[in-house]
């Protein structure tokens, strides 16, 4: 079995919850404030090391107490903390209102636009292993850490959230790239929608591929996911639940994914692991504590 490394960022959550999000300039009376591990990076690095994947996660911590939090938090979940080093700020906060079952989101870098090229420079990537990354962190850190990744022919998976253009030669380095509808067209530079049909979407996926043997993984939610392998087209269904809160479903999918494609497993069969694994995270509350386990997963898809 290959390992999965992830690069980047490392947050704590602080959700206030609602019966509404309130409008520009509008104050409304909360629930409840919550304090939950998160950032994208380390979200979908709970999820690889909970569902068995052998786990590193490459990162920075501010020298506060959530720092301190975060870094107890991550050990807990077996993963290897060897590469999440010191900041000189703050540790990275994401502000996070959940009403109606929605969310809104304000992440604050801090620590984690301190990791740098050196901070991968000693990860011993290795052939079968697969590099996982996120827009949390800054571009030429990803480029650096995917190149090394090629190198040393481990795949490099990246979730180009939250979305901002990167570069043609930052896509290049991408063998799978898992992104949702608004992000897919943010970066071909057309408009998607919810609504928008099967075809349309992997006509899109397909003007952004960077080369023929790329694979472009499409989330949409209750709909399922289109993933365009190469040439080839898949689509797994969506599965109905009741959501609770939606935070860190997409870093499921993309730490799922990644344990199952470091275990050997067809991207097909990988897709539809992930996509039940992201349907039993939106049914909690929180981002990391949300990750379900393998023999959860197992039991959803017994289910059918």
């Amino acid at each position: 079995m290959g390992r999965v490394f992830v690069a980047g960022s490392i947050n704590m959550d602080v959700v206030a919850t609602a019966d509404r999000h309130p409008r520009v300039g509008e104050t409304v009376a909360g629930r409840e404030v919550l304090y939950f591990p998160g950032g994208k990076g380390a979200n979908q690095a709970v999820a690889a090391s909970r569902l068995g994947a052998k786990t590193m996660l490459i990162g920075r911590l501010g020298k506060d107490s959530f720092g301190a939090e975060l870094r107890t938090f991550l050990g807990d979940q077996g993963i290897d903390l060897g590469s999440v080093r010191d900041a000189d700020t703050h540790t990275g906060t994401a502000i996070i209102t959940v009403a109606a079952s929605d969310n809104t989101i304000v992440v604050i870098p801090g620590s984690n636009a301190q990791v740098s090229a050196d901070d991968i420079a000693d990860v011993p990537l290795a052939k079968g292993d697969v590099a996982v990354s996120q827009f949390e962190i800054p571009l030429p850190t990803i480029a650096a850490f995917f190149r090394r990744a090629r190198d040393a022919g481990a795949a490099t998976l990246l979730n180009p959230a939250p979305a901002q253009k990167m570069s043609g030669e930052l896509l290049a380095l991408v063998d799978i790239l898992v992104l949702n509808e608004t992000e897919l067209g943010f970066l071909a530079g057309v408009e998607l929608s919810d609504g928008d049909e099967t075809a349309r979407i992997f006509d899109v996926a397909r003007k952004l591929q960077a080369r023929a043997d790329q694979s472009i993984c499409v989330t949409l939610g209750r709909r399922g996911v289109l993933a365009l392998a190469g040439r080839e087209e898949v689509a797994v269904p969506g599965r109905a639940v009741k959501a609770i809160d939606t935070t860190g479903a997409g870093d499921c999918f993309v730490g799922a994914l990644a344990a199952q494609l470091a275990d050997g497993v067809p991207l097909r069969a990988a897709l539809a692991f992930a996509n039940a694994a992201a349907s039993i995270s939106v049914q909690r509350m929180g981002a990391g504590p949300s990750m379900p386990t393998a023999a959860e997963v197992a039991a959803v898809l017994r289910a059918g």
